[in-house]
């Protein structure tokens, strides 16, 4: 891998489900963000934030990931409260959503190195209490700072749209770039996984799909 992922401090104690509810992890994790693969990730919130007049409400790139070295982007709705408290979108959050897509990449061998998490609408759009559900306007409103992620990405392959929600940004992303191989995949929610005792084989069965279709040479970047 290049130096500036080789170089992380990417122990397995601290890359393990729900690792950013301790301080001292988020901590350390802030400290990579200026990593030559995340830093112009990380530019690209703080301006973000600058434009939108906001500052934890859009959380940051998780330097654990491929940052802009990533072959795949998954795509999931707006972050959440756990995401807005520990500052990353990461599959490292303490809540079961996170802990669940962190097992699904895991069992599919996806290295996170060669992936990269973000949302459709990047900000927090609940009350501090409860998340509300993205809108059609709120994805109008984000959909520059979409258009303006996806040349920071010049590995890309393949975009996975996590849930129904995410699915809705599929027009977009067809229209910045209609060679890009677009997958949708149920969300890991416990709400799903544990709904029907075949969700998991659906989503075991998703992951393979977005390994086998990153690992396609005949796509072109």
């Amino acid at each position: 891998m290049p130096n500036s992922l080789s170089n992380l401090n990417h122990h397995s104690h601290v890359d393990e489900p729900k690792s950013l509810g301790d301080a001292a992890i988020r901590a350390h994790r802030l400290t990579q963000l200026s990593a030559s693969h995340i830093a112009p990730l990380t530019a690209f919130v703080e301006d973000l934030r600058s434009q939108q007049d906001l500052t934890d409400e859009i959380p940051n790139f998780d330097p654990f990931d491929g940052g802009t070295l990533a072959e795949c982007l998954f795509l999931l709705e707006a972050p959440g409260s756990r995401a807005v408290k520990s500052g990353f979108i990461s599959r490292n959050n303490p809540d079961e959503t996170a802990k669940n897509f962190f097992t699904f990449n895991r069992h599919a061998g996806l290295d996170r190195r060669r992936t990269v998490v973000w949302n459709i609408v990047p900000w927090y759009v609940g009350t501090g209490q409860k998340i509300r559900p993205v809108t059609l306007n709120d994805i109008r409103d984000a959909e520059p700072a979409l258009r303006s992620l996806l040349p920071l990405l010049p590995n890309l392959k393949v975009v996975v749209l996590v849930g129904q929600k995410a699915a809705r940004a599929e027009t977009l992303l067809r229209r910045f770039n209609p060679v890009l191989r677009i997958i949708q995949i149920p969300h890991p929610s416990p709400l799903f996984v544990n709904r029907f005792p075949k969700n998991k084989s659906l989503l075991h069965t998703a992951f393979a799909e977005v390994v086998a279709a990153i690992n396609d040479a005949s796509i072109v970047r």
